[in-house]
């Protein structure tokens, strides 16, 4: 039985591609390079319901076109609009190359592993030449710089990402 704790948003639908049941989406995890591409799963009058991907085309860094298995009309594909595309959180467990954007990290737990729970990505800063994520540590804000060479494990159950931080990181 599916149930959503063990599920991962990675995009939504955005509206048809034409009249063959085909959809245009976004996504904020590149699932694509999997061998075999899991089921879609998608949250329909409460119910989670999944649906086995015929085909997909990737049209950008961010964006691509989908067909799902029993959908074959405009109209099948309008009732997809804005839905939430989810896979189970298996699918990212077991593959390593997944290419994940920043914007997946967008609420989860930064905790370091000297001091603890630092605080909640809040946002992600592309604004200068380093991108950080913004954090929100009880009434303020700080600016952590994204790397992977702070990067101790990513929890995705649990929504954490473990880190060390260069001493004084957090006292600045």
């Amino acid at each position: 039985m599916l149930h959503k704790d063990n599920l991962i948003e990675i995009g939504k639908v955005i509206k048809p591609h034409g009249i063959h049941g085909e959809m245009s989406f976004t996504y904020t995890v590149d699932i694509f390079e999997v061998d075999d591409l899991p089921f879609f799963i998608f949250e329909i009058d409460g119910i989670l319901v999944p649906f086995k991907v015929s085909e997909y085309r990737i049209r950008s860094d961010s964006t691509g076109f989908l067909t799902l298995e029993g959908i074959e009309s405009e109209d099948e594909a309008r009732a997809f609009d804005g839905l939430a595309i989810y896979v189970n959180q298996s699918v990212l467990a077991t593959d390593e190359h997944l290419n994940l954007s920043l914007e997946y990290f967008v609420g989860f737990q930064l905790t370091d592993v000297l001091q603890g729970k630092v605080g909640v990505i809040t946002d992600i800063d592309r604004s200068t030449a380093n991108v950080l994520y913004v954090v929100e540590k009880e009434d303020s804000e700080l600016l952590i710089p994204v790397a992977d060479d702070y990067i101790r494990e990513i929890n995705h159950d649990l929504k954490e990402i473990v880190v060390k931080l260069p001493e004084g990181l957090l006292d600045l």
